[in-house]
């Protein structure tokens, strides 16, 4: 097993927050190579294209929950969007993030906890790589929906290992026959395209 393949295998199998933060801490610097170049993880690009397909408004507030490096965030302002605020667990990954200049403001905080944030503050969150294997469970949405406004957008990728695994799809149809949220989107993608992984790319609007 090379290196690279034993990090991610540790992501991914982390068994609590503070190793997770500790793998993070020494991934951080090699990230963006790593998961880009090596890994070809294409699942920032085609949720950032789903999401611009949704709101195309640029000037939207938005919250890139589990932003890590700030893949998506320089994604989004490559397409033009001003205000974006990033939220991440690990502090040497928003670090990074600080260093790409997209983001009005970063917050270090764990998404499976309340989130310090009022409600309805955002136009929309979009979350890529978050909702996977040892991270964020689906009990997170809940704040997710809490923090954004009444007609917003949420959307996110879930890897597909997890969908059922975890039961997001169970969480995700309760919320909708609460009339929390109505689905827009939820269609499978290529997550790392060279572990052949797959995942869902989920389009919610708040209501």
């Amino acid at each position: 097993m090379s290196n690279l393949e034993e990090i991610h295998y540790r992501v991914l199998n982390a068994a609590n927050i503070d190793e997770l933060k500790e793998i993070y801490k020494d991934w951080a610097d090699a990230y963006d190579h790593d998961l880009i170049n090596e890994l070809g993880y294409v699942a920032p690009a085609t949720t950032v294209n789903e999401f611009q397909s949704f709101l195309p408004n640029t000037q939207a507030t938005i919250l890139d929950a589990g932003c890590g490096t700030g893949l998506v965030g320089a994604l989004l302002n490559e397409k033009g969007y001003q205000v974006i605020d990033g939220l991440d667990l690990s502090p040497e990954m928003l670090e990074k993030a600080k260093e790409k200049q997209v983001y009005r403001d970063l917050i270090q905080a764990d998404l499976t906890a309340s989130l310090d944030l009022p409600d309805n503050q955002y136009d929309a969150v979009i979350s890529v790589g978050a909702f996977t294997c040892a991270h964020v469970g689906p009990e997170a949405f809940n704040e997710l929906l809490r923090i954004t406004k009444p007609g917003g957008y949420i959307c996110f990728s879930v890897r597909n290992s997890s969908w059922e695994e975890d039961q997001y799809h169970l969480k995700m149809t309760v919320l909708e026959r609460e009339g929390r949220w109505k689905r827009l989107k939820a269609d499978t993608a290529n997550y790392i395209e060279r572990e052949g992984s797959q995942c869902k790319v989920c389009v919610y609007q708040t209501i």
